[in-house]
């Protein structure tokens, strides 16, 4: 009879446990808004990217996880962005048959921001400015 009693207690108290919450869909980007970039700051915004040889470039990376790069001629190339660390920075160009690419981002001793393209070994360096 103990033993009853014990499993009928049991299961009063697993009745009025809370279940678990699945996340929510607002849960989810609360989340992905809380990752930073490598600077911690948004990982979105407005950003300069100059290359090893001075060309620039401006980048509108969006909330809604597009960006948009124009070059210095007026050349545009759009895409899709996820921040997966603060110091992993991926995109994948709007371009048939293109493959995400994760750039390994850090900032240095002296705050400047680069940002390595491991498939090309290429390093930019990226500055956050006001739209």
């Amino acid at each position: 009879m103990k033993k009853f009693a014990f499993i009928a207690v049991l299961g009063a108290l697993a009745a009025c446990t809370p279940e678990a919450e699945t996340p929510t869909e607002s849960a989810v980007e609360d989340t992905a808004a809380v990752m930073t970039a490598a600077d911690g700051g948004a990982p979105y915004g407005n950003f300069r990217i100059t290359e090893s040889d001075g060309k620039v470039s401006m980048e509108d990376v969006r909330e809604d996880g597009t960006w948009t790069s124009t070059d210095a001629d007026g050349a545009v190339t759009t895409g899709t962005w996820e921040q997966k660390s603060p110091s992993l920075y991926c995109t994948t160009k709007d371009e048939e048959g293109a493959k995400q690419v994760c750039h390994e981002e850090s900032i240095d001793e002296n705050g400047v921001w680069t940002s390595k393209n491991p498939d090309k070994g290429t390093v930019v360096t990226v500055e956050r400015v006001e739209a």
